[in-house]
């Protein structure tokens, strides 16, 4: 971190094996400075070339300049520095419209199934944590398709969190009173972020995904008045059929030139010619 005459940089990092890296999780969608003031980042990232030989920053957000911003600072603070994109993040603007008028511009496919399959479920949405819904939120996971959940208690500790900000919006469809699908979003400054989906493989056929999906669109949209939903990361082709714009997300790999511990990396670079306009002056 760094203060001055009331400005404040703070570029949240974390150790690794092969330098610093953006301090993150598996569950973040971006990564950026908390601050705007480029002359203090370049600060830091000139303090840095003392403390490491690579710095990796990612997933970085182009739309609002991180990523140009980012990659110029740290090229003029002595770094030699690549830039590749890492992701792609799937979001719906909202525009004004009501979940009616956003669902009517849906795949025809999507919108047969859930007029055919949507009274075979029934959905409920909470706006707190609640255990008992997060232990069938668990157990819908436990029998998906999805892999194995790294550091569950860290999201269990973050819905808990949002549940009593009165930001979360934890989605749960059953069939016969069975928990067969779940969903966990939040709703914050005028988005809701879409964090973790499943449904119970041996229940596919009821499409109840698509019809908790629907539902929590239309309270998100109609209910809370979003002006953007945020799908996260991931190039998943079913989120296509949701959302209406892709934005990339990019790393920045930083190089000190100076320390013979980044040579290779560079080596490679320009033998692949990524970005032979980047060498330090």
């Amino acid at each position: 971190m760094v203060e001055r005459r009331g400005d404040r940089v703070v570029v949240p990092l974390q150790r690794h094996a092969n330098g610093l890296s953006s301090l993150t999780n598996w569950f973040s969608f971006t990564w950026r400075p908390i601050g705007k003031s480029r002359q203090l980042i370049q600060e830091l990232a000139r303090d840095l070339r003392s403390r490491t030989h690579r710095v990796t920053l990612f997933p970085l957000p182009d739309e609002d300049g991180t990523a140009e911003q980012l990659e110029k600072t740290f090229r003029d603070a002595g770094w030699f520095v690549l830039r590749d994109q890492c992701d792609e993040n799937h979001v719906l603007p909202v525009a004004g419209r009501t979940f009616a008028e956003y669902w009517a511009g849906r795949p025809g496919k999507m919108r047969t199934t859930l007029k055919r399959k949507a009274k075979k479920v029934d959905v409920d949405i909470l706006t707190h944590f609640d255990e008992t819904a997060w232990a069938a939120y668990k157990a819908i996971y436990s029998e998906s398709w999805k892999p194995e959940e790294e550091r569950a208690d860290i999201l269990e500790a973050f819905a808990a969190a949002e549940g009593a900000a009165g930001r979360i919006r934890l989605g749960i469809a059953r069939a016969d009173g069975v928990p067969v699908a779940a969903q966990f979003w939040t709703v914050e400054n005028g988005t809701a972020y879409i964090h973790k989906l499943a449904h119970i493989e041996a229940a596919t056929a009821l499409s109840a995904g698509t019809t908790l999906s629907a539902a929590l669109f239309e309270y998100v949209i109609d209910t809370d008045g979003v002006e953007l939903v945020d799908f996260g990361t991931g190039s998943d082709a079913y989120k296509r059929d949701w959302m209406e714009q892709v934005r990339p997300r990019f790393r920045l790999t930083c190089l000190d030139w100076r320390q013979p511990r980044a040579w290779p990396a560079i080596a490679k670079a320009f033998v692949r010619h990524l970005a032979p306009h980047n060498r330090p002056s």
